[in-house]
């Protein structure tokens, strides 16, 4: 069995992903994008990778199983894999997008990304030395507010609940035992401007989808009012980009943790985020799609990798299907 790995997160945990492989397998470590690609496709059983187009799928005739390194599949073609190849994806990223929450959240509201730059200038920004500053506020006894409540929205609402906040969610089933999570009330995202008017620190974290998309506008916005924050750790484009800058530049909100953006760069790692220039705004917290990005993350999805290629070996069911053999 021919394993194929173009992965950029993989390389660090190369030696217990390979320890953890059938004993017979054969693996080849490539660079994403890299031209060589396409000539070691020619006899692989599997990819490991986050992108797999249909020029690849072409070059691929004897592969039978697409394994993402993430949890998202939309930079995998579906419509040009083979009828027997399946795609399954991996995730435990929920407890560090858990604590980027939680660390967003208490720097926001604390003002610290403000208190840094003016420290950086030789100006205290305290209230104790500049009267018009106001005392900011902690995470006890805060009103937060989750859009979508999946494994993320759940994992960050145990933190900031042991710091004393009370939470409430929206989601696109609402199906969601608000009593069963500990939540005040949840209910579907036609509640969604509730949910804004009512929470002071909301949580972007669901699924990007038709529907999804640009759910979060100018209303919304306008409903979270000057002293709420946002944090977004879904996908960029579930919320407004026009909309969130003249709600950031004009203080119609107090701050947002952007780790998820509208533009994506090149291999270069080089490239703007979004049109709207927010990196001039100081009340912005702007981070590259690192929330999930941990040692912690990878090393057990590539136990993960290991398992369900072993488990295709031996002809067993594989975990995380997301494209079973024959659809």
């Amino acid at each position: 069995m021919k394993i194929l790995v173009a992965d950029t997160h993989l390389p660090a945990h190369r030696t217990r992903l390979e320890a953890g492989l059938p004993a017979s397998a054969t693996v080849r470590w490539v660079v994403p994008g890299d031209d060589g690609i396409t000539a070691e496709l020619a006899d692989a059983d599997v990819f490991v990778g986050s992108r797999f187009t249909a020029p690849m799928a072409a070059a691929a005739p004897k592969l039978r199983l697409v394994h993402v390194n993430g949890a998202g599949t939309d930079r995998v073609d579906l419509t040009a894999l083979g009828p027997d190849v399946q795609v399954a994806n991996t995730f435990h990223h929920e407890q560090s997008i858990a604590e980027y929450v939680a660390a967003a959240a208490v720097m926001l509201r604390r003002q610290m990304p403000q208190q840094d730059r003016a420290l950086r200038t030789g100006r205290w920004a305290s209230p104790g030395y500049d009267a018009s500053i106001g005392q900011s506020s902690s995470l006890q006894g805060a009103r937060v507010g989750f859009v979508g409540f999946g494994h993320i929205g759940g994992s960050a609402w145990k933190l900031l609940r042991a710091f004393g906040a009370e939470g409430r969610a929206v989601t696109g089933s609402g199906t969601l035992d608000a009593a069963a999570a500990g939540l005040n009330w949840a209910a579907d995202t036609g509640e969604l401007c509730r949910l804004m008017a009512e929470s002071e620190v909301v949580v972007v974290c669901a699924p990007l989808t038709e529907r999804s998309v640009g759910m979060i506008g100018a209303e919304e916005l306008a409903a979270l009012g000057p002293a709420g924050v946002l944090i977004n750790v879904g996908r960029g484009p579930l919320v407004v980009e026009s909309a969130l800058y003249e709600a950031l530049s004009t203080g119609s909100i107090a701050a947002a943790a952007i780790d998820v953006w509208y533009t994506y760069p090149d291999s270069t790692g080089y490239g703007s985020p979004a049109e709207r220039p927010f990196h001039t705004l100081p009340n912005v917290l702007m981070t590259p799609h690192v929330s999930g990005v941990t040692a912690n993350t990878f090393a057990a999805r590539a136990d993960d990798i290991a398992a369900n290629i072993g488990r295709l070996q031996r002809g067993e069911p594989l975990r995380n299907v997301v494209h079973p053999p024959g659809r």
